[in-house]
């Protein structure tokens, strides 16, 4: 870092504007920050022309540093490659499976995450937690659409769902599927089937064990039930998807397990948008093939005005319903506050030429190295 030059950062993708008033505290003498708000399409997406990759390049090549906001922004290594004077980079959260390590580490850039100081133990799992809860609810209980037509003049246009003795089948039965998963339990007294594709029946017992459960009832019935992916899908009444997006796991619920759905059926994914295969759930809804979606993360982020999800009726005409939100799940105001301090933190910690907390990689490296 220069001694007459200022260090140029950008804070990419602050869609709330929390940001500015975290980095404040850098010294204007040393640190020059540019905050941008939009976001580009992705530098890798299919349907990204190349005049919109060159714009991306431009508005980012200036800057020294760039801190990102999970994975709005990916950085696969073609984009690394271009911006010449990279020199460290910041996300947020644990883990950003949107950034391509291999060449930060190929460049010598440093890349660091970062936790919310005040629940560092969460990680965010809570706030999804309670996203996914309300979704859930909100689907079953026609929320949004009773809403409209209150406001709109209307009245009691639809039935509810209830949710008591139901069966909620958990894709994934990690962190947030095992908080979703006791949620629904404790509070609505529903039946848990779960799958994922290393999930054995005594993984699943201690899981339960952990959740603070007996792992069977007095009848024999497990807590959580260890089942196939098709008895999951086939059998469940609410589906809420819990994976971890990998190229593994991408593209890993498609119209094979979709059909299997009953018509009564609710599907709900606060994970990512890539686990399921667009067009087939997109084919499955505009046909009413199940009662409802309720989705927080889409395949393409933030969505194009153009998308179906925007511009198709749902719920009308034989489609499903169809409840959507913007990948709200981790979005509360503490939360990206922690974040952002965390990353102020690392920036003058990084020009101290000090570790990095949070590295995204082992061997970090420290400014000039």
């Amino acid at each position: 870092m220069s001694d007459s030059a200022p260090l140029k950062i950008v804070v990419l993708d602050d869609y709330q504007g929390i940001s500015a008033s975290k980095f404040k505290v850098l010294d204007p003498a040393k640190y020059e920050v540019t905050f941008i708000k939009d976001t580009l399409l992705p530098y890798n997406h299919p349907a990204t022309p190349q005049d919109v990759k060159d714009q991306l390049v431009a508005r980012l090549v200036p800057f020294d540093v760039i801190c990102t906001m999970r994975e709005r922004t990916p950085f696969p290594r073609e984009l690394i490659a271009r911006l010449r004077n990279l020199k460290l980079l910041l996300s947020t959260g644990a883990r950003n499976l949107s950034l391509d390590l291999d060449a930060f580490r190929d460049r010598g850039i440093p890349v660091a995450g970062a936790i919310d100081k005040a629940h560092a133990n969460s990680a965010g799992s809570v706030s999804t937690t309670e996203h996914c809860v309300a979704m859930i609810l909100a689907a079953a209980r026609n929320i949004a659409q009773d809403d409209r037509e209150v406001k709109s003049g209307g009245w009691q246009t639809a039935s509810a769902v209830g949710l008591h003795g139901k069966v909620f089948g958990t894709v994934g039965l990690g962190r947030l599927g095992v908080a979703v998963a006791r949620i629904m339990h404790i509070a609505f007294g529903m039946r848990i089937v779960a799958w994922s594709p290393n999930l054995t029946q005594e993984a699943a017992d201690e899981k339960a064990r952990a959740a603070g459960f007996a792992v069977a009832d007095e009848k024999g019935e497990k807590t959580f039930e260890a089942v196939s992916k098709e008895e999951l899908f086939r059998s469940a009444d609410f589906v809420s998807v819990h994976l971890v997006l990998s190229e593994r796991s991408r593209g890993g619920i498609s119209a094979a397990d979709l059909e299997l759905m009953k018509p009564s059926a609710i599907l709900i994914n606060t994970s990512r948008g890539p686990l399921i295969v667009e067009e087939d759930l997109l084919d499955v809804l505009e046909k009413g093939k199940i009662r409802a979606a309720a989705l927080d993360v889409f395949e393409l982020e933030p969505l194009p005005l153009d998308s179906k999800w925007r511009t198709t009726k749902w719920g009308q005409d034989g489609r499903s319903s169809v409840l959507l939100t913007p990948h709200m799940g981790y979005v509360e105001q503490g939360t990206l506050e922690g974040w952002y301090e965390h990353q102020v933190e690392n920036i003058e910690r990084w020009a101290r030429a000090e570790p990095l907390l949070q590295s995204l990689y082992e061997g970090l490296l420290v400014p000039g190295n």
